[in-house]
């Protein structure tokens, strides 16, 4: 049945991929803008044209099905909803405001967890009842494990480019690079969008179930994708500066023939993980993927103290996130 608070849950949840999507930005137009590929301006609409574009590829929608799988469906109401997103809204516009590219993904998936443990523990159920172990478990090694695939995709990467190219005349080879970095680009910015609007998809689509309107996963409808992939593309068009600044020059300075490779394994990654249905982080992913072609030229042209700090902020995002959205939860349910 459509309800107020559905109609609440559904409209916050698209202006999360909105912001996402500003927050997000610099993931895919960091390194094109730092080496002068193209202007921020034009850097962020070729970003929300490939956005947008994968809402025509990823059709089986796994990563959203992960995403929905997430909390068990015994303890998901509206109220848990509007709490995880009231707690990743919230989060995000943090970490945003301060310059931190921390995870979209975590603070959403961190939310949800959050207060449907917190509604099992106010009901009498034990809060470990409420989440699904398995999914959990697999998003979590995925913080782990998806900067250091990038990272060494990227390294890779690099050699071979490097190997390739090691008798081309700098100039030629620079202006070459230039353009090969518009379809690296374009590649993380498509599975960016497939990857993160997927995740929207994943909570609209619990709500609508939650509040019987579908009786499952499935029979998720049109509008849901096409309004994802349109929030978290316009969102892409408003940019995100302080972060661009972060990604683009501040963990290593980047030239057009890394930033190929770095882009390159950020868009492999990503590849990799929506196939087996994976929720990853693309900020954690497109840095470990900078790492990587720093790490090539020198250990110390990578600045590791902006690294370390960056690291801080992924592992906390979760569980901030949760503790956020068990906080508005207790409020909400002791309120009604």
């Amino acid at each position: 049945m459509v309800t107020t608070l559905l109609v609440v849950v559904v409209i916050l949840a698209i202006a999360f991929d909105y912001i996402n999507g500003f927050h997000d930005a610099a993931n895919s137009i960091a390194t094109v803008v730092s080496t002068k590929v193209l202007t921020p301006f034009q850097a962020v609409l070729w970003a929300a044209l490939f956005n947008f574009a994968a809402y025509f590829y990823f059709t089986d929608h796994k990563v959203a099905n992960t995403v929905a799988k997430t909390v068990i469906e015994n303890y998901i109401t509206l109220e848990v909803i509007l709490a995880g997103l009231i707690a990743a809204i919230i989060w995000n516009l943090l970490t945003w405001w301060y310059g931190i590219p921390s995870s979209s993904s975590h603070t959403l998936i961190g939310g949800f967890a959050g207060a449907g443990m917190t509604h099992a523990l106010l009901t009498g159920a034990s809060p470990l009842d409420a989440v699904n172990m398995g999914y959990v478990i697999k998003i979590v090694s995925f913080i782990v494990l998806a900067p250091i695939i990038g990272m060494v995709i990227s390294v890779v990467l690099t050699l071979i480019i490097i190997n390739i190219c090691r008798y081309a005349k700098p100039s030629t080879a620079e202006k070459w690079f230039k353009r090969l970095q518009l379809l690296s680009s374009a590649a993380l910015s498509f599975f960016h969008g497939g990857n993160d609007a997927q995740k929207v998809m994943g909570i609209i689509a619990t709500a609508l179930i939650a509040s019987k309107v579908i009786p499952n996963f499935e029979s998720m409808p049109a509008w849901v994708p096409i309004c994802c992939y349109s929030a978290i593309s316009l969102g892409t068009m408003s940019g995100g500066w302080k972060i661009v600044k972060t990604m683009g020059s501040k963990i290593t300075k980047v030239t057009a023939l890394e930033g190929v490779a770095a882009e390159g394994a950020g868009a492999i990654t990503l590849g990799i993980t929506e196939h087996f249905g994976i929720p990853v982080s693309t900020t954690h992913t497109i840095t470990g993927s900078i790492v990587g072609v720093g790490v090539v030229k020198s250990v110390s042209a990578v600045r590791w103290g902006v690294t370390i700090n960056l690291i801080w902020a992924w592992i906390l995002t979760i569980p901030v996130s949760a503790t956020l959205a068990a906080i508005i939860y207790a409020v909400i349910y002791y309120l009604k």
